[in-house]
């Protein structure tokens, strides 16, 4: 599945004067100035798709995401796949482990209430991981712990009058990083969960790709509850 950049990367055109600049010259007012382009212009190509009242329902979501969430604790955008809220693992879990850790319940308490507000959309939980590779925390590989992560996260989800009907739990592992695994702070972004607001017409074609890659997942987890 392919990932839209919520940061557009690399070169900045412009159009105009058909001179490239690069972010190495541009200022930080200047590339928070494409960010928000950026975000916007993945915003416009993902209700573009929607019916008038399903796209009403996602920017309302995004709206009270971005109101009770601090960044701190998620952050929240459109790529192709829907409207996403993105947790970094530290949130959610210790290190290794697939146990919602208690200081995760406040977070996802306010994600559930805004779901609760948006009944009619499918969501998808997608755990991801670092590239570095299991050794002590008992789990077969990266694969079967994202697997875990984001089934802890549906089965919460669920607990707070989230129809279950609605989620599907994907474990991607390493297979999809958001940010350079080379350095410290690029393995912390790629440690996340990502619950995704779906287009309704999304719904079984979602379906369809986690049964995917759960016939695709290397082993199963050793992890002794």
């Amino acid at each position: 599945m392919r990932r839209a950049r919520w940061v557009v990367v690399g070169m900045a055109m412009v159009v105009s004067t058909g001179c490239a600049i690069t972010f190495a010259k541009r200022s930080p007012w200047d590339i928070q100035q494409l960010a928000e382009l950026s975000d916007q212009l993945e915003q416009f190509k993902t209700l573009a798709r929607l019916k008038a009242e399903e796209a009403d329902q996602l920017r309302h979501a995004k709206e009270l995401l971005e109101q009770r969430l601090s960044s701190s604790e998620a952050s929240v955008g459109y790529d192709e796949r829907g409207l996403v809220t993105r947790l970094l693992d530290q949130v959610l879990f210790d290190s290794g482990k697939a146990q919602l850790r208690k200081g995760a319940y406040p977070v996802l308490d306010k994600v559930a209430k805004v779901l609760e507000e948006v009944s009619s959309q499918p969501v998808g939980v997608e755990g991801h991981t670092d590239n570095v590779p299991i050794k002590h925390s008992g789990w077969a590989d990266n694969k079967a712990l994202s697997v875990a992560r984001a089934n802890a996260v549906v089965d919460y989800l669920e607990s707070n009058r989230v129809d279950r009907s609605r989620l599907t739990a994907i474990g991607y592992g390493e297979e999809h990083p958001i940010a350079s695994n080379t350095t410290a702070a690029g393995r912390q972004k790629n440690r996340r969960v990502e619950i995704i607001i779906l287009p309704q017409s999304s719904g079984q074609s979602y379906e369809a790709e986690a049964k995917r890659v759960s016939s695709k997942a290397k082993g199963k987890s050793r992890y002794a509850k």
